[in-house]
Formats: structure tokens, sequence, C-alpha cells
């Protein structure tokens, strides 16, 4: 039966409050509206950005709300004034949007579209109404995109066509952690060949940047994590050495800078914890060396160093989303895994059925996944 323009009743995993697990509730999910697209989900990956929202970290968060940002789903209808995409056209949905008009899209240094959630609120869509509703009550949505819900609505800014031969349990990674990881190396550090780095945490964010420091053609690639049994995939992604820091008793910046004679050319966060926000920056060689967060900190987290490490000439950036303009950038990243210019296989630890999500958090919580992908 055609759903196009109809309430659709679907599975979705609620959030209700701060510290409770997800709840699959029944929900309905409308009509997009004028600019919006439907899209039946088929896959979405776990990112660490929607764990914090669980555990409170995150500001400015309404409940309850359907979390989920990394997937990819096939267009089930849209509204109208919408150009360029049909029903059938597989999609990924983008916690980015790129909308084309603002300051930050017209300029060419950056991607954060003030359209983002740093800008202006995500809990609903642009019109100031939800597109869901459970139990009675509107349910929020979560950076436009809510990917853990069957069907979500989309604005058309926030949402990318991709080759339609695309394997949707590897698509979703481009809708945040391979991006977002591999793109602060090409494009944010822009590390150059014969580099030393140094990568600050092995999730799925922390590999995607091993990958891309290796594309960029670094000769020697420091992992760093607590948990050493991600250390052969991080060799098998390109790394050359990999460290924990318990096994040392100083602190692990000292061990760098002294590995590296003075310290690494780029070093890269993707943790998202103040303290190695500074470690990494501290392994980073007087005068040309630069790090890059990548990791999303909790709203509340203050960072303090001594002003004397940028003062000799380090250089200190951020990367959302690796830099990339998302709208028309996704897609190229997507045929570029296609001719098989990367491979993401050992991004992906764990495949499981949707209704296992909070399955799918403990993973993530107990350090034993690299990234879990849920499938519809």
């Amino acid at each position: 039966m055609d759903t196009a323009g109809k309430i659709i009743k679907c599975k979705a995993a609620v959030a209700w409050e701060i510290g409770k697990p997800l709840s699959i509730e029944e929900i309905e999910v409308e009509a997009p509206k004028a600019n919006e697209v439907r899209i039946k989900m088929v896959a979405t990956g776990i990112c660490r950005t929607d764990d914090h929202v669980l555990k409170g970290a995150l500001k400015g968060i309404d409940f309850p709300v359907i979390l989920g940002h990394e997937g990819a789903g096939i267009i089930e209808s849209i509204g109208d004034g919408v150009t360029g995409l049909k029903p059938g056209d597989k999609v990924i949905p983008l916690c980015i949007p790129q909308c084309g008009k603002c300051s930050s899209c017209l300029n060419p240094n950056t991607n954060c579209c003030l359209k983002t959630h740093l800008s202006e609120s995500q809990n609903v869509m642009p019109d100031k109404t939800s597109r869901f509703l459970c139990k009675g009550k509107a349910a929020y949505h979560f950076l436009w995109t809510s990917t853990f819900s069957e069907y979500t609505v989309v604005p058309v800014d926030s949402v990318a066509k991709i080759d339609n031969r695309a394997p949707m349990d590897k698509a979703c990674l481009f809708g945040c952690g391979f991006s977002t990881g591999y793109g602060a190396v090409i494009n944010t550090a822009k590390v150059e060949p014969g580099s030393t780095c140094a990568v600050f945490g092995l999730g799925g964010i922390g590999l995607s940047t091993v990958i891309g420091c290796k594309s960029a053609g670094a000769e020697r690639i420091i992992a760093i994590d607590i948990n050493s049994g991600k250390f052969h995939i991080a060799k098998d992604f390109g790394a050359t050495e990999c460290i924990n820091p318990l096994n040392y008793s100083k602190p692990i910046q000292e061990v760098i800078t002294e590995m590296t004679n003075g310290g690494v050319h780029y070093s890269f966060e993707c943790i998202g914890n103040t303290d190695t926000m500074k470690a990494a920056l501290e392994c980073c060689h007087i005068g040309y060396g630069t790090s890059v967060i990548i990791g999303e900190a909790p709203s509340a987290a203050q960072i303090s160093f001594d002003p004397i490490l940028l003062f000799t000439g380090r250089t200190w950036k951020g990367s959302i989303f690796g830099g990339w303009k998302s709208k028309e950038s996704v897609p190229r990243l997507v045929d570029e895994f296609m001719a098989n210019k990367f491979n993401l296989d050992g991004l992906v630890s764990h495949t499981l059925p949707f209704h296992q999500i909070n399955k799918g958090f403990e993973l993530l919580r107990s350090g034993n996944s690299i990234r879990t992908i849920l499938m519809f």
C-alpha cells in the first residue's frame, strides 16, 4: 500500500530520560512537509555522541528524544519543493547540514553550516514542530537525523543521495564516524607525506583517522589506547606503533615526545576527554606541531593548559565532521569507497538487529566494540 502523504506507524528506540535504557516503542511518523523527505532506515551505527546524551553530558536536548545520527536508508516519500531526490533513492541523513546559502556554506574554509545544532536547536524540524508522536505526545528529533527509528523525517539540507549500489551497512559509516576521522586528517590537519602522527583513541573515529594518516602518506603513525585489544586492528589499518598509557609510569605525552625526538608533526584526539586533548597538544613538536580535536567533550567540560605551548609555535585546531561540506562531499566519499580507495571492513566489530540496540550501547561502554551497526 502506498504510504506517501500518510502517517506511518513503526518502531523506534525512544530515550525517555537521562540515565535510562532506550525503550523500543511504536511511534507515528508524519508525512514530510515542504522541503523535507521521509526515509526508511536500513542501517545505523552507534556513536559516542549518542551515549553522551543518554548520560546527560550534552546540553540542550529535550526528552523524550529519538537519537541516532549515523545511518543510511531509502527515501519513502518527499515533500513539496524537493528537487534532485525521489522515492527509492539511497541516502545518508547528515548530522551537519549544508544549506548552501549561509556565510559558512559560502566560505570554502569551513563546513559549519549555520543551521547546525551549534547555531540553532535541532530538537524539532525547521518549522519548530516534531514529526514524531509516541504514546500521544511529541517525541523530539536529534540533529535532524534521528536514525534510531524505522522511519525518520529529515530536512532536504540534511540528506545526501548516494550510489544506489552502496552496501548500507558500510554506507552508514559515512554519516559520522569514518567521514569525521578521515576528514580531520585530509581537510583539517592536511597531513603531509613523511609525517609522524599520533592518534589518541582507537574507536571508529580513531581508526578512521589512522586510515586517513596512512592515505596521506604519513611515515610513522603512533596509535594510543588503554585497550590493547584494539592494536591489531590499528596495525591492519596502517599504524606503525601502538602504545598503552597504562604500561608507563610517566605521562603518555612525555613517552611520545621521547619516542619522536621532540614530538610529532600531527596529533589527533578522538575521544572527547579534556585530559587527552591536553596530552595530544603537549606531544606535538615545538614550533610546527599541529594537534586536532575530533572527539566531542561533555558540555560542561573545561580545559586549561600552559599558553607557552601555543606561544612557541604549536597549532591547536578543531574539526567537526572532518571538515567536509556534507551534502556535496558525502556522495563523493561513498564513490571513493565503491572504487576501493579504502576498506572499511575492520571498522565494524558487531552487527545486531535493531531491537538489540541497548546491547550495542553496552558494547560501546565496555570498550568491547569498534562500531556496532544496527540493521532494521
